[in-house]
């Protein structure tokens, strides 16, 4: 087997770093900045095949990446495969023109908090969205000696993998790879600072005297006008800051996702004199939270969100995904049929059964409001609504499928996509 190269450490040629092949990761992210978890989402949300995905992601956890080398536009590095050789694979990504890092530049140099963090290692939500500087989905080109067509393929997911723990470290790795080195930005922000500073110096000592009012105008008597009327409510709630990563911080999804959940409640309440929200319970809040955000738990910012609620009210990742499944059928009702099972008066409930059988619907076995075969099964709400769930055969595994009807026959139906 080919052995693997271990540099001595970063070399520092403004325009190339090479850093020696990463430790194992074992039960950890690949990234905890929010700059390095956009990097894996672009990945992951422009991947083609899942499968070759998780093999990527198993292959940079058992470190087999060698060292990684970052120039302008290009990650390249040795993964090792099935086979006896590595494969060479590098991903390549767009570079930014000098009007773009100029655009950057001026706005760091602007602030100076900008400039502090930058040297402390941290990149402002701010900046990044100054001149692109994050990928989207699309913007990662892999490439890979190995015979694999995949896109990526499973050699080029892991160096993607590898390469945000780098971009974890230091972002200055990610500005490397947009075409512009550490030593060169550094220097570039002193200059601006320093021809900033000497400006506003200018401008100060060319300012006038402080204009002043007569003690007999400002004591003179008047009246004050009257106040004006209060704004209007806007249309829509306004949207909240973006939020810095702040290591020991709360995630700034989460912070994101409270601000905008509040900004929305608030603008409620202004507008008609109600809060939708204010008699949920804890658990019924945290899945309407989860049910209201996009991607289902998939990527790993949603993945997070699942966790942290789920352990938040004291319950399973799959408990607040069977119950956002049955929230997405129709909120609150629909979540306490899944959870409250209840004895249903004589009437609709009785009629359900004949109506199915004369529909030729397999027969369903009932019991309190549920009626049931080995995969299939219909609940009847409080509401007079009939809700359906699937399951695995014999497993009792239900989960809420379909749209709730007043007809059994009508759900049922809906639940087999007739």
């Amino acid at each position: 087997m080919t052995p693997r190269s271990q540099p001595a450490g970063p070399r520092h040629d403004d325009r190339r770093r090479t850093f020696p092949a990463l430790e194992p990761l074992t039960g950890q992210e690949f990234a905890s900045s929010w700059w390095g978890n956009t990097w894996v989402e672009a990945l992951e949300e422009s991947a083609l095949d899942r499968a070759r995905l998780l093999r990527g992601r198993a292959y940079a956890g058992r470190g087999h990446v060698d060292a990684i080398t970052v120039t302008p536009g290009r990650v390249v590095a040795y993964v090792h495969g099935t086979r006896p050789r590595p494969y060479r694979t590098e991903i390549r990504l767009r570079t930014l023109s000098d009007d773009d890092w100029d655009g950057f530049l001026a706005a760091a140099a602007a602030r100076p908090d900008h400039i502090a963090a930058l040297l402390d290692k941290d990149v402002p939500h701010a900046l990044a969205t100054v001149a692109g500087l994050l990928p989207t989905p699309g913007d990662l080109i892999p490439d890979c000696s190995c015979p694999d067509d995949g896109y990526p393929c499973k050699h080029a997911a892991a160096l993607c993998y590898q390469t945000a723990r780098l971009l974890d470290e230091d972002p200055f790795v990610l500005f490397l790879m947009r075409g512009m080195g550490e030593r060169e930005i550094l220097a570039s922000l002193a200059h601006r600072n320093a021809a900033r500073s000497a400006a506003e110096r200018t401008t100060a000592a060319a300012a006038t005297a402080v204009p002043t009012v007569p003690a007999h105008e400002a004591l003179a008597p008047r009246s004050l006008p009257l106040l004006p009327p209060p704004f209007p409510a806007p249309a829509h709630p306004g949207r909240p800051p973006s939020y810095p990563h702040s290591p020991g911080g709360p995630d700034p999804l989460a912070l994101d996702l409270l601000a905008t959940e509040a900004a929305a409640r608030a603008h409620t309440l202004l507008t008609t004199g109600t809060d939708p929200t204010a008699e949920l319970t804890e658990w019924q809040d945290a899945v309407r939270l989860a049910a209201a955000h996009p991607g289902s738990g998939l990527t790993a910012s949603t993945r997070a969100l699942y966790r942290d609620l789920a352990t938040a009210t004291d319950h399973t990742p799959t408990d607040l995904a069977r119950a956002v499944a049955a929230w997405r059928q129709g909120g609150r009702e629909a979540l306490a049929v899944l959870e409250e099972p209840w004895d249903p008066p004589a009437g609709p409930f009785d009629r359900a059964r004949p109506a199915l059988i004369a529909a030729d619907f397999p027969h369903f076995r009932p019991w309190r409001n549920h009626l049931s075969t080995s995969t299939l099964q219909l609940r009847f709400g409080r509401n007079g609504l009939w809700y359906g769930y699937e399951s695995d055969a014999d497993r009792e595994d239900w989960w809420p499928r379909g749209t709730p009807d007043t007809d059994p026959v009508g759900a049922l139906a809906a639940l087999l996509g007739r």
